[in-house]
């Protein structure tokens, strides 16, 4: 059995292009909702609420999206519950590690 922290060149790749697709979708999420909030500020007081919803949103995507191959497998879990990733885009991940991610999700769902 391939240990989960041996990462082939392909799967690599298939990691990369997943995680960036991930973060993409993450930050024009926060793009649509930061310009919602700015276009609805009324109040002085209401630009500080927006500032701090992005910096709590910054913060938020910096814990989520790391990109470290001994957490991947635990934060691809993490983007596929967020529903900022598909699993089919981890198609090119071996057996091994589609199963580590998908008992991941179990867990949390469990909890």
């Amino acid at each position: 059995m391939e240990s989960r922290e041996s990462w082939s060149g392909s799967e690599k790749q298939t990691a990369r292009r997943a995680f960036d697709a991930a973060l993409e979708v993450a930050l024009a999420r926060t793009m649509a909702e930061f310009k919602s909030k700015a276009n609805a500020a009324t109040l002085p007081a209401d630009m500080w609420e927006v500032e701090d919803y992005l910096r709590e949103r910054r913060r938020e995507i910096d814990r989520t999206f790391d990109y470290r191959y001994s957490q991947l497998l635990f934060v691809f879990a993490q983007l596929i519950r967020a529903g900022y990733l598909d699993e089919s885009m981890l198609a090119g991940l071996s057996q091994d590690k589609r199963d580590a991610i998908r008992r991941d999700i179990a867990f949390f769902e469990s909890r």
